[in-house]
């Protein structure tokens, strides 16, 4: 009687190929939760719950891949810098750095909403020794971009009269305007803030402000 039963198919256990693409197919989907939901909430206000719930799995899964929210937050920080190095190619003009810049910032709203976040002093670093060691980057970093722009307005390319640090302090504040301001930027603008036709404004409009000779500096 029993021969007359269909064989039932063994199971078979995955390899550890299938595993590991597995494991990292996991921690990318638990990365871009967390993206959102920093994003969304800022460091002290995002739940290792609602990170596991955007994501689908297991709260303590995050604990396990990331040891916590804070590691969470170190491998997003560290993501960030590797997807900005080379960002603006050698010898880029200024209207193609700030579409780089804006292309970067728009195409990526979650991690936007991170930096400006951090810029706010919502997201802690993983002990004093690594936030003074971001905080001499950051500068580091800041103080090259200055100095790249004082070299644009020695070769003209930067509008005279323009104090560079202002012109810097003013392009990122357009980049994110629509990340930090949407709803004025919707209100003025009157369109998505996101769309393409708003970024294409803001590009042509803020290379226009920092390239065109109006006089000199406005009294």
């Amino acid at each position: 009687m029993n021969a007359s039963l269909p064989r039932m198919a063994s199971r078979r256990s995955p390899g550890p190929e299938e595993r590991g693409r597995a494991a990292e197919q996991t921690r990318e989907r638990i990365l871009a939760a967390a993206v959102r939901e920093f994003g969304a909430k800022g460091y002290a206000g995002a739940r290792t719950a609602g990170i596991a719930a955007r994501a689908g799995v297991n709260q303590q899964l995050i604990s396990y891949y990331f040891g916590g929210k804070q590691g969470l937050l170190d491998e997003l920080r560290r993501r960030w810098q590797e997807s900005q190095a080379g960002r603006v190619p050698e010898g880029a003009s200024l209207a193609e750095s700030v579409g780089a810049h804006l292309d970067a910032t728009l195409d990526n709203p979650d991690w936007a909403r991170l930096v400006v976040w951090q810029a706010l002093g919502d997201c802690p670093f993983a002990d004093a020794e690594d936030g003074r060691r971001q905080a001499e980057s950051r500068r580091a970093e800041l103080a090259a971009a200055v100095d790249n722009a004082r070299r644009r307005q020695e070769d003209g390319e930067l509008r005279a009269g323009l104090d560079p640090r202002f012109a810097l302090l003013a392009a990122y504040a357009i980049v994110f305007a629509p990340i930090t301001m949407p709803q004025f930027v919707r209100d003025i603008l009157d369109g998505d803030p996101l769309s393409p036709e708003i970024r294409e404004l803001l590009r042509t409009q803020l290379v226009a402000l920092l390239t065109e000779d109006q006089g000199g500096p406005a009294r």
